[in-house]
């Protein structure tokens, strides 16, 4: 419920947000770090990340709940909403070096 309402919110200003996010350098990397790769945010860049969004939120208030505490729980989601492909970018399984080849 609350995730439905979230990405509601963000689509109707997707286009300003994802202008915002793109003028400012790294920002849209550092926030598609973990649909393209999978890993986890370390804290500086959450730090980061919040500092960015601080400055936009500025122009966007919508995005005041991803600075709230505990918001950059809800990141993920603004990701999904401004990624701009169909599908999460992972990359390929490395093979276990551990096992034999059999």
């Amino acid at each position: 419920m609350i995730k439905r309402f979230l990405k509601r919110l963000i689509a109707r200003n997707k286009e300003f947000i994802l202008s915002r996010v793109l003028a400012v350098k790294d920002l849209i990397r550092l926030l598609m770090k973990n649909r393209n790769t999978g890993e986890k945010w370390t804290r500086e860049e959450i730090r980061e990340i919040r500092a960015h969004l601080r400055h936009i939120a500025m122009l966007v208030p919508a995005l005041i709940i991803f600075l709230l505490p505990g918001g950059s729980l809800l990141l993920p989601i603004l990701a999904e909403v401004l990624d701009r492909r169909k599908k999460i970018r992972r990359p390929p399984a490395v093979p276990d070096k551990s096992s034999p080849d059999t």
